[in-house]
């Protein structure tokens, strides 16, 4: 299938995916502040600012943004102006609310973040820090699959046409040789686009055979009797890929650069300090989950996962860069321009005035 065929058809399913999503929950659900975000006394508002609106997603690889809002470290940076919050369910809905203005800044996967700024011709969104890397894992029926070989003739899920996890699983099925219609996902091995909240029981039933999924999806699989075969991790440089940074719009970066710049402190800040106190972050976490779902994650999905994400302030942009090639080359994407796609001036702003290591935009920054 021509590459531009294959885009036209792929930009289709992404574009319809934010409207059944926000026809569900209007760019995502509204977390409320707890005691611990209040605004302390005689605090001032930054750039004039009555809120600043972040986004991220309920999903334990989001753990900086969860820690951040139930700690109440993201309204302490912000001072009189509060913090309010949105909760996504997918990558497309998030970016549709920041090109609408609903949020202002995100966190998100490296798939939407490129799907968002080549569809906007570069004009709607930058990254300007890291949040997370790993966390993502292939989990197979043990019956079933004995080796990575055995994959062959399987059925096994990734969350989403087109989605990070997805483009990995293709990138991965190329390189042993095996060919597969990215589009409709069938050939050597059958990929089913299934959503991680249906993934475990569609396992569970004998209807997959195993997943390419992020945590805590790959521990509810573990925890209903699946074998991790593949680490992703290990199939990267030092074993670290982005699965998690930090995008603002553009306008908002230009007009409130204080306000971006007091966010990512207090990103920088959380990751330190969860690293620091990692049993009672990954409990603060859990409790963020709670509020935001309505269901915590039991001890044997989240004590696992925990342990698979690594924080990192530094978006790991080469990654990001070879996760678009993967992506051209299962025939998802034309080849994007994404100069421009990082603004990291911020955060090196930051990571300097805290005595820590600038980190680098591999020559995709702004100039």
């Amino acid at each position: 299938m021509p590459a531009t065929t294959a885009l036209r058809r792929t930009l289709a399913v992404m574009a319809a995916l934010p409207l059944l999503t926000l026809a569900a929950c209007g760019y995502g659900s509204e977390s409320k502040d707890d005691d611990s975000a209040k605004v302390a006394e005689g605090a001032e508002k930054i750039d004039g600012l009555d809120s600043v609106r972040i986004g991220y997603f309920g999903n334990i690889t989001h753990a900086t943004p969860l820690v951040a809002n139930q700690k109440g470290f993201f309204q302490k940076a912000l001072g009189a102006t509060e913090a309010k919050y949105a909760v996504f369910n997918a990558g497309p809905s998030e970016i549709e609310a920041l090109n609408s203005g609903s949020i202002d800044i995100g966190w998100i996967g490296p798939s939407p973040s490129i799907n968002g700024y080549t569809k906007s011709a570069g004009k709607n969104l930058r990254i300007i820090g890291g949040s997370a890397s790993g966390g993502v894992k292939l989990v197979v029926n043990p019956d079933k699959i004995k080796s990575l070989k055995d994959v062959k003739g399987k059925r096994i899920a990734t969350p989403q046409l087109g989605n990070t996890q997805d483009v990995a699983f293709l990138n991965w099925i190329a390189e042993q040789g095996w060919k597969v219609d990215a589009q409709s996902g069938k050939g050597d091995v059958t990929v089913v686009r299934s959503d991680n909240k249906v993934t475990p029981d569609a396992y569970k039933s004998g209807s997959l055979d195993g997943a390419w999924v992020p945590e805590p999806t790959a521990s509810k699989l573990v925890a209903e009797g699946g074998k991790v075969l593949l680490d992703e991790s290990t199939l990267w440089p030092d074993k670290k890929f982005v699965i998690t940074n930090i995008i603002v719009s553009q306008k908002f970066l230009k007009e409130h650069p204080k306000a971006v710049e007091a966010v990512l402190e207090a990103s920088v800040d959380t990751n330190e300090w969860i690293t620091a106190n990692p049993d009672e972050a990954k409990t603060a976490a859990n409790a963020q989950l709670e509020k935001d779902s309505g269901k915590a994650l039991p001890a044997d999905v989240l004590d696992p996962a925990w342990e698979s994400i690594k924080l990192t302030d530094d978006p790991l942009a080469s990654t990001l860069d070879a996760q678009a090639e993967h992506a051209v080359k299962a025939g998802l994407l034309e080849k994007p321009d994404l100069n421009g796609i990082y603004d990291l001036t911020l955060l090196n702003k930051v990571l300097k005035a805290k005595g820590k290591p600038a980190v680098d935009d591999a020559g995709l920054g702004v100039e």
